[in-house]
């Protein structure tokens, strides 16, 4: 077990619920000051197919045990975010055993109902799949909120609290076919916590520039997509994410590294120079598990070895000749 970091924050209070350190593709987590309670990001999800292989009942197993970690942290909440329409950022209405853990509207209902849904502006900024997710949330789990607002650029108070949001920023590259994600600021006293999922490094200079201008005492960061460099992604555009990443980590106090960047086995050494940098600064970067005293427990990365290290069930391998069906019942776990 890692020893708890001493956090720089006394008074907001930040709980990592579900991301790459954990298991599973996520950044939700969960955000409490004296004034109120936020969920950012309430979606979770496993890639469908890494090397070939679809999820492991492991897996499997984790998502079903951090779906239920999210459910609970909702329960507590009066307000929910959505930084952007994938559906490890917010969680759709359907029924789907293979990517989302999902049971028809319930578990989107439980996630959302009579709650403050903060979101990323449905019409503007925004890709065709993304708005057409954006209108799909709307009329599904949306309804069930008590509020549904766009956040882009704008500032919520409550109480002491303050509870801003950037501009659309990208999701990853400028110019990409990704999108836009909005980057959440949770302000209390002196105290400043900002959440940036999937701005990928950042490998945008501007977004760098955003982040570093808000001055956060915590900055939890959707990191550079390793694993896809050279493949989908240009060498040169994964370079000027660690570029921005390392002059974050000489700037922030601390920082929350995830998503993308933990998908790559390799990572932590891949990334040698931002942690010498970070060490030079004096400043701590970390995954969620460590932030919250935990071993990191990568799986997806690790798909081929859990599929040698650990043998299917007979009823698991007759479950997975269903995978090419349109309708496919719940994994066997």
């Amino acid at each position: 077990m890692h020893v708890k970091p001493n956090s720089p924050l006394n008074k907001i209070k930040v709980t990592p619920l579900a991301s790459e350190s954990f298991g599973v593709r996520s950044m939700c987590t969960f955000v409490e000051t004296p004034d109120i309670t936020v969920l950012l990001d309430a979606g979770i999800s496993l890639c469908p197919y890494r090397f070939n292989l679809p999820p492991h009942p492991i897996e499997f197993k984790t998502i079903q045990r951090l779906r239920s970690v999210i459910a609970n942290a909702a329960d507590k909440a009066t307000v929910t975010t959505i930084s952007h329409y994938h559906f490890d950022h917010h969680t759709p209405s359907y029924e789907d055993w293979i990517v989302n853990w999902t049971d028809d509207s319930k578990t989107a209902r439980q996630i959302y109902q009579n709650k403050t849904v903060l979101i990323k502006n449905p019409n503007k900024n925004i890709n065709a799949s993304q708005r057409q997710r954006a209108w799909m949330f709307q009329k599904t789990g949306g309804r069930h909120a008590k509020v549904v607002e766009t956040a882009d650029g704008k500032a919520f108070t409550f109480g002491n609290t303050k509870l801003s949001f950037s501009e659309a920023v990208v999701h990853g590259t400028e110019g990409g076919m990704l999108g836009w994600v909005i980057m959440a600021n949770v302000g209390y006293a002196d105290e400043t916590f900002l959440f940036a999922p999937d701005v990928q490094g950042p490998m945008s200079i501007h977004t760098t520039e955003l982040i570093l201008a808000a001055k956060p005492d915590l900055l939890m960061l959707g990191g550079p997509p390793l694993y896809l460099a050279g493949f989908r992604v240009e060498l040169a555009q994964i370079e000027q994410g660690l570029r921005n990443l390392t002059q974050l980590v000489e700037a922030v106090p601390m920082v929350i590294l995830e998503h993308h960047t933990l998908r790559d086995e390799f990572w932590d050494s891949k990334l040698e120079a931002v942690f010498v940098k970070a060490q030079k600064s004096r400043h701590n970067i970390m995954t969620a598990a460590e932030y919250v005293g935990q071993e990191n427990v990568f799986l997806e990365s690790k798909r081929r070895q859990l599929f040698d290290d650990h043998p299917l069930s007979d009823e698991f391998k007759q479950w997975m000749k269903t995978l090419a069906g349109k309708k496919i019942a719940k994994p066997p776990i």
